[in-house]
């Protein structure tokens, strides 16, 4: 899979008190790279605890579900966009659908 991007991740382990995000974020952003997800069900097969909105929307539990990671799947051209990364609490106060802009490609 494309990621795009991998700075947003980097950008948000280097924020004070979120060291503990690095580790956990390299190694979901390497494998997502390595991925070839075709469907929601290959995530899911991956990552148990992944959830699904609208638009091929997905959020991923980081680092014991402290962090959320929320992407946009284009699963022909294999394409993950990075919508939003922040702590659970931040993640409480989004908008799932709408975080990051539309999200279609």
């Amino acid at each position: 899979m494309r990621v795009i991007t991998r700075g947003a991740l980097q950008t948000y382990w280097e924020r004070p008190g979120r060291e503990d995000a690095e580790e956990p974020l390299k190694a979901w952003y390497a494998e997502a790279k390595s991925a070839g997800w075709k469907s929601p069900a290959h995530i899911k097969a991956r990552y148990r605890s992944a959830s699904f909105a609208g638009d091929n929307r997905v959020v991923f539990n980081i680092a014991g579900d402290k962090h959320r990671l929320v992407v946009h799947v284009n699963y022909r051209p294999g394409i993950v966009l990075i919508k939003f990364v922040g702590s659970h609490g931040e993640y409480d106060a989004i908008d799932v659908a709408t975080v990051g802009g539309g999200g279609r490609s």
